[in-house]
């Protein structure tokens, strides 16, 4: 099977890199192993969060105080002024919604009642102007009755420490009553695919019943695995404000961000050859000639050009043993030190330094074997490292502008 571009990876980095490819007429495949880092998202997708601990409004600007090993540092200001403003349209292109600034940070509100800064939000998720100012001065939190992953007595008191008024109820439909003869079963992918137009219709009248007199209704994010229908019409028969807060993983809106993903890519005309694993490479003269997958045995898939999304440990991009971090599908370059006892913090609230290990690339993002540079393969995404995502709050951003960074011709 022959291809103009294989990337390996299917999470927000890959398919970012496989849309923009596919939509300049390439022909594209994905090839992906399973679950992505969207399974856990909170339906934000941030650019730069934090810098030494302090909360950022403008990333741009803040770009500056990064280290030179950054993503963001290596693909240059100009660069990102010129990517930014193309992450929202391919979002929208595929079917998701959101709200924000190019290029300046607005703030969510957390499951637990805090306000982080956020840059793209899907439009059914709070978001404000200001980490000071809520637009509201009382809300109506309701929970799906016996549902356990969403905790309204912290989001509550978050509330309440920026002066809004809070009232907590929960309730429930008949449409739920199977799923709750299981603690285990009451998770939110489950009650989101139980909740179709009909129990949509009915839970509508109950919320309705229980947010009477607050100026906002939120509730946890358990509606819309495939798409966002189901969310818009509740939205729209509750007829007030409402808005929805992650919850604990599996997240709804992320396999829905994921779906919509993989849908808007395969209506391209992409390949998605999902459950499918790298098992080897045949290189030639520095060069990816070819790669073999578990699914497709001895039968090789060639490209002229590769790309590696396959993330950090996390999703195995990157696998560490006791003595060393190898690149696990082509065994190439890995930046780290060689003393183990670098790799981490013992305070565990400390930025970890392994967060920041990656594949060793030039300017152009081409990795080397043995100090020799593979000009056909570009890695972006976690797996190059060079920065703390959970720290800085940086990951989704990385993903989408490393993507795009190789995918999208410079002017």
């Amino acid at each position: 099977m022959n291809f103009d571009t294989i990337i390996i990876g299917g999470g927000l980095t890959g398919l970012t890199a496989a849309i923009a490819s596919a939509e300049r007429g390439e022909r594209t495949a994905i090839i992906s192993a399973g679950q992505s880092a969207l399974h856990f998202s909170s339906g934000t997708f941030e650019l730069l969060g934090a810098v030494d601990g302090k909360p950022v409004t403008n990333p741009v600007e803040a770009m500056d105080r990064l280290p030179d090993t950054h993503p963001y540092r290596r693909i240059g200001r100009e660069r990102m002024l010129s990517l930014l403003p193309l992450v929202q349209p391919l979002l929208s292109r595929a079917g998701i919604a959101t709200t924000g600034n190019h290029y300046i940070n607005r703030y969510r509100l957390t499951p637990l009642g805090k306000i982080k800064p956020a840059w793209l939000t899907l439009d059914d998720f709070a978001t404000f102007d200001s980490p000071d100012r809520l637009p509201w001065r009382s809300v109506a939190i309701v929970n799906i009755a016996d549902f356990q992953d969403f905790y309204p007595t912290f989001l509550a008191r978050g509330l309440r420490d920026h002066g809004v008024e809070c009232t907590i109820s929960s309730t429930s439909i008949k449409e739920l009553d199977n799923l709750r003869r299981s603690a285990t079963e009451m998770r939110a992918a489950n009650i989101a695919r139980v909740l179709d137009y009909s129990a949509v219709c009915n839970l509508a009248g109950r919320i309705k019943s229980v947010g009477r007199g607050a100026d906002a209704i939120l509730m946890p994010a358990v509606l819309g695995l495939a798409d966002d229908l189901m969310v818009s019409l509740l939205r729209r028969l509750v007829n007030k404000p409402l808005y929805f807060i992650s919850t604990m993983p599996t997240s709804v809106p992320g396999v829905r961000a994921q779906m919509m993903l993989n849908r808007y890519f395969t209506n391209l005309g992409g390949t998605l050859m999902a459950g499918d694993t790298v098992t080897g490479a045949r290189l030639d003269n520095g060069r990816v000639e070819a790669v073999f997958t578990n699914n497709h045995g001895p039968e090789p898939l060639t490209a002229s050009r590769f790309i590696m999304a396959t993330g950090s440990f996390f999703s195995h991009g990157l696998v560490a043993t006791p003595s060393s971090v190898i690149e696990p599908v082509f065994g190439l370059d890995v930046d780290y030190p060689a003393d183990r006892a670098d790799w981490f913090s013992k305070n565990i609230g400390q930025a970890q330094p392994f967060m920041e290990f990656g594949v060793r690339t030039d300017d152009s993002w081409h990795p080397s074997i043995g100090g020799n540079t593979i000009t056909n393969l570009q890695c972006v995404g976690s797996v190059t490292g060079g920065c703390n995502p959970i720290k800085q709050g940086c990951g989704a951003g990385v993903a989408l502008l490393t993507a795009l960074d190789v995918t999208t011709p410079r002017l």
